[in-house]
């Protein structure tokens, strides 16, 4: 299985920008630049868009390993935080912080830890950052 994203950049680093595109046109002529990776404007960054896949990564690893355990959830909700920091070798994601909150009937604490647990290690994305990846996790009752 292969998935492709392009990008097209015009110009230098801080005064340039760029668009980035998926082939499933998800994303399409999406922009991007210096100021929405480092400051703040219209678009999106490389960052978030890591962000909102290990979000989303996870969510559906977390799904599986529920119905591993018999166990089907109503809702299942993830925010990923990533933390980028300037170190001696340039700007580096460090940490993704996974907020998870979970509507699962029958699940009881230990189960649904359990199977958080194993999500946020077996999820692809989590295994192709190289940061720490830490995690709150709760069941809603």
């Amino acid at each position: 299985m292969q998935r492709k994203a392009s990008a097209v950049w015009h110009g230098g680093l801080k005064d340039g920008k760029g668009v980035i595109t998926t082939d499933s046109g998800v994303l399409a002529n999406t922009q991007y630049s210096f100021a929405t990776r480092f400051e703040s404007g219209v678009g999106t960054n490389p960052e978030e868009l890591i962000a909102a896949a290990h979000a989303g990564c996870f969510s559906m690893a977390l799904a599986a390993q529920l119905g591993n355990a018999k166990l089907t959830p109503e809702s299942i909700r993830t925010t990923a935080t990533l933390t980028m920091d300037k170190l001696d070798a340039g700007w580096t994601i460090t940490a993704v912080h996974l907020d998870v909150s979970a509507r699962v009937p029958g699940a009881d604490a230990a189960a649904f830890t359990t199977a958080a647990t194993n999500a946020k290690a077996g999820c692809p994305v989590s295994r192709v950052l190289n940061a720490k990846i830490t995690m709150n996790a709760k069941l809603e009752l």
